[in-house]
């Protein structure tokens, strides 16, 4: 089974909150008298995610992620409130999707007869240029 395909859970809109703000950058007049940028707020620990995925997602080293366990996700790419809206929930679920499946665990491996050989004879090569770079003695 191919682990690309699965979303095994999506986030429900009503567990997310969603604030408008005004985004920054060029725009003119536009920019500064309507609000179009969103900023998405998500509390980890009381939306209804199994347990092993919010401890993943506090886990995670991100930095939309506050030390509280809320997600804040800012949101301004387009001059449409709509569109950053559903711009900042994809990105809720990427993230979310990105810890859904449990990572695979290592198997561990021996190096191979050749592989070793071949480290040591390299080792030896570097060590002989080494002692070649050394001050000559007579």
């Amino acid at each position: 089974m191919d682990r690309r395909f699965i979303k095994p859970w999506q986030i429900p809109v009503s567990e997310v909150e969603f604030t408008a703000v005004r985004a920054q950058g060029p725009g003119g007049q536009n920019v500064n008298k309507v609000s179009s940028a969103v900023h998405l707020r998500f509390c980890i620990q009381t939306s209804s995610l199994p347990e092993d995925v919010r401890q993943r997602l506090l886990a995670l080293s991100d930095r939309r992620i506050r030390a509280d366990g809320v997600i804040v996700i800012k949101a301004q790419g387009s001059r449409s409130q709509e569109d950053n809206r559903l711009d900042a929930l994809q990105r809720l679920q990427a993230l979310v999707d990105s810890v859904a499946l449990p990572p695979r665990p290592r198997k561990a491996t021996q190096p191979t007869q050749g592989s070793r050989r071949r480290r040591l004879q390299d080792k030896a090569s570097r060590a002989q240029v080494k002692q070649l770079r050394s001050r000559v003695v007579d």
